[in-house]
């Protein structure tokens, strides 16, 4: 019996009981049914045999089939696609502490009141283009964030590996060592030449072909920079290692079917940059970088070559090992910007300060944030003729306009190698408080700027005067005072 159909029937029992006038207990005396079995019924635990539904139908002098039917009246039929819907059923519940029965639960108890909320729901999410895939992605984040995006079963796979492969991983494995284990171990047959053939597919940076028994072949973009391939392969060595099926074959995935695809692209992903950078070897560096009595832009930037990664590999496994070893609150950005536009692709929150995680219709982010600050500058510089040496790299102390919260900001911005027009900056925004500058001593280095900043530029109270970055007048702070001065002399009334 679907979970649906469970639902459907104890919904309407309920109903149909209410609309009688009847309480548990008066209803249970006309069907000879106990109290705790019909409260699980309505709470779609439990489904009726027919003798009994026939029963529970002649008492509430309905016909059998008005109950057995899976269609809702118009004042639950907001409830049916949904739970007809794959959310219900392959929504993550056991990673925050619930189950499936917990949320139907809460939906049988107060059914048209979450009818209307679903259906408010369902009009935001297709107001604004929400998908599942934006929801599994979003449950994703939470138990990232939930977890300070620290996960030591992952790690000790990883440690495994390298000692019984004997890979020579401190600080970073070879690439030859890669291909080897893939190509040996895992019976890999890797190929760079034939996405270049696809001109479709040259957006992907690789594609899994898995037919039958048939050894896998990984088509890898011939495009790519060595550190990418490297990242590819230690990816894949992640699937094998760990044991997961359900995966995209294709990176970037063109579609997602469920959380677990989600989950397990993540898993590899963070399989593959523990592998790359040694845990050890990096709190050691870092540990060194912080007690630095100067900010140094060219020996952070070192750290890419020492562990043959890209920025964004580099920068996000500092969200996967500062949190839990340092104590630090983090977040962490990365900004595509491409034909004039600012796009968030990427973003994780441990800083424990709300940060702009997309924007309303139209809202333009603050142009301040170093995330788009470092972007503006490779374009000027770019513009002028000036060589570029990439990443560019820099660092702000930046500070919420009205409020006590500061962080400090390393960015590094560089070309996509996918689309050379096109430019991509990650950045970590580190919590300032007393801990964070007695273990990151630069932090108080003069020769970074400082800046104030806010979330949009509709949202925000700096005049021109103020910010000469201002990219869009303050509108929606300006309708939010006129409705405060309203309100007030309302209520002066």
């Amino acid at each position: 019996m679907a979970l649906n159909h469970k639902v459907i029937f104890g919904m309407k029992l309920r109903q149909f009981r209410e609309h009688k006038g009847l309480s548990l207990t008066d209803f249970a005396a006309m069907t000879g049914l106990s109290v705790s079995y019909l409260t699980e019924i309505e709470h779609g635990k439990k489904y009726p045999k027919a003798e009994k539904i026939a029963r529970l139908a002649e008492s509430l002098g309905r016909n059998y089939d008005d109950l057995v039917s899976i269609r809702l009246d118009e004042e639950l039929s907001p409830l049916a696609g949904f739970l007809a819907s794959p959310v219900l059923h392959n929504f993550p519940y056991h990673l925050f502490g619930i189950s499936p029965a917990q949320v139907v639960e809460l939906l049988t108890r107060q059914p048209a009141e979450a009818s209307a909320l679903v259906n408010a729901l369902v009009g935001i999410a297709e107001q604004y283009n929400i998908g599942v895939e934006h929801l599994y992605r979003s449950a994703l984040r939470s138990y990232q964030e939930l977890n300070e995006n620290y996960f030591p079963e992952i790690e000790k796979a990883v440690d495994d590996f390298v000692r019984d492969g004997e890979i020579h991983s401190d600080p970073t494995p070879s690439y030859e060592d890669l291909r080897a284990q893939i190509e040996s171990r895992f019976n890999y047959r890797l190929d760079d030449k034939e996405l270049s053939r696809h001109p479709r597919l040259q957006h992907f940076r690789s594609v899994m072909v898995a037919r039958g028994k048939q050894s896998p072949r990984l088509l890898v973009n011939p495009a790519l920079s060595a550190l990418q391939k490297k990242f590819i392969l230690a990816r894949e060595i992640g699937y094998q290692v760990l044991g997961l099926k359900e995966r995209a074959l294709a990176s970037a995935p063109e579609r997602v079917d469920s959380f677990e695809q989600v989950l397990n692209d993540f898993k590899a992903s963070y399989f593959a940059g523990a592998l790359l950078i040694n845990r050890e070897r990096l709190l050691a560096d870092i540990r060194e970088f912080f007690a630095l009595r100067l900010w140094e832009p060219l020996r952070f930037r070192a750290f890419l070559d020492k562990y043959e990664v890209t920025p964004e590999i580099f920068l996000y496994r500092l969200t996967e090992v500062l949190p839990r070893y340092f104590g630090i609150k983090l977040h962490f950005l990365r900004f595509n910007h491409e034909n004039g536009q600012f796009r968030l692709v990427k973003h994780l929150n441990m800083s424990r300060v709300l940060i702009p995680g997309g924007t309303g219709v139209n809202e333009h982010y603050c142009q301040r944030w170093l995330s788009i600050r470092i972007l503006q500058d490779m374009e000027r510089r770019a513009k002028a003729g000036e060589e570029i040496e990439e990443p560019a790299i820099d660092a702000q102390m930046s500070s919420f306009v009205d409020t006590d919260a500061r962080f400090l900001c390393i960015a590094m911005a560089r070309r996509l190698a996918l689309n050379r027009s096109a430019t991509s900056s990650v950045s970590l925004g580190f919590r300032v408080d007393d801990s964070f500058l007695r273990t990151v001593r630069f932090a108080l280095d003069p020769s970074i700027t400082r800046l104030d900043i806010d979330g949009t530029c509709e949202r925000c109270r700096l005049t021109l005067e103020e910010c000469q970055e201002r990219a869009a007048p303050p509108v929606l702070l300006e309708l939010q005072n006129s409705r405060r001065e309203i309100e007030q002399e309302l209520n002066s009334l």
